[in-house]
């Protein structure tokens, strides 16, 4: 089963989902939190499971990314993925944005 779903955090910022699920597993997944900046909806943090590996990226506003492996299961990293940016989603677009 692959679900896919946006959740609005404000007028300028958004968390994106999607997962593929199999008998309860998490099978793929991309955890995104973006804002629009410049006319365009921009990444600021992805977890996904690119690389047969669960990791977040961090990106800054000319487009480089630092990867860091989180080192859990699927199904935790999606878990922990959305938790952190819910949480944390405000700092993470200062940071981007240089507030």
């Amino acid at each position: 089963m692959e679900r896919e779903f946006t959740v609005p955090l404000d007028t300028n910022a958004r968390m994106r989902v999607r997962h593929q699920i199999d008998k309860g597993k998490v099978r793929t997944f991309t955890v995104q939190f973006e804002v629009f900046h410049k006319e365009q909806w921009a990444p600021v943090v992805r977890y996904d499971t690119a690389h047969n590996f669960a990791h977040r990226d961090l990106y800054t506003r000319s487009g480089r990314q630092f990867k860091t492996p989180l080192g859990m299961d699927f199904n935790q990293a999606r878990t922990f993925a959305q938790r952190d940016i819910l949480m944390n989603w405000q700092e993470y677009r200062r940071i981007f944005l240089g507030e």
